[in-house]
């Protein structure tokens, strides 16, 4: 059952909803546009809102329905924790959504809605506290990627101080690690003062 659900995860993660909806919508190529980014940034800016609330909504739920199955389908009698069976399934789902096998395992997103479709399942309380500091963190500097790192950095400490498992803290831990990364660039732009504000954006995820 374990073994379904990984794959499940993987495949559903794979699916670039904001590839698949700028084309039915807009007949336009996200990786063509501004950042080239599958993510739903750069569905707004080719599309405006609905383009980019569509694709929020698909890339959250990537996260979210498999990590739910995990939870719901986990037998007590088989091995491994209820734990161990979401952190899986959020982790692979989070890879499927970096590493698409539909685009040949490149040109995936950035993860973070991903992720936190999965952590609205794993421990919703921890992903408010994440949130919050994205909403301050971008409000303050106007800066969708700086308050993206700032949610990443902070979603482990929260899911260990909230939930205090190591398997669940482990985690967010990894996911958060590959957000950063993914955000290497943004990192460099925001260091040199070049990174584009809210509202202003040309080169943002």
């Amino acid at each position: 059952m374990l073994t379904c659900i990984c794959l499940f995860a993987y495949l559903l993660g794979s699916v670039p909803f904001g590839l698949v909806f700028a084309k039915l919508f807009t007949k336009q190529d996200l990786r063509k546009i501004g950042s080239g980014n599958i993510g739903a940034t750069n569905a707004l800016r080719a599309g405006g809102w609905r383009l980019g609330l569509a694709t929020l909504a698909g890339d959250i739920s990537k996260g979210a329905i498999p990590v739910f199955l995990a939870l719901l389908l986990h037998p007590g009698n088989e091995p491994g924790s209820p734990d161990l069976w979401m952190a899986l399934a959020a982790t692979i789902a989070f890879l499927g959504h970096l590493f698409p096998v539909y685009l040949k395992f490149s040109t995936g997103g950035k993860g973070v809605a991903t992720a936190a479709g999965g952590f609205a399942i794993i421990s919703p309380l921890a992903l408010a506290v994440s949130t919050a500091a994205f909403l301050a963190v971008a409000g303050v500097s106007r800066r969708v990627s700086a308050g993206s790192l700032a949610a990443a950095a902070l979603l482990p400490v929260a899911v260990f101080w909230i939930n205090g498992s190591l398997i669940l803290s482990g985690c967010a831990l990894v996911i958060s690690m590959m957000i950063i990364f993914r955000h290497r660039d943004n990192i460099s732009r925001l260091l040199a003062g070049t990174e584009p504000k809210i509202g202003r954006l040309k080169t943002e995820d």
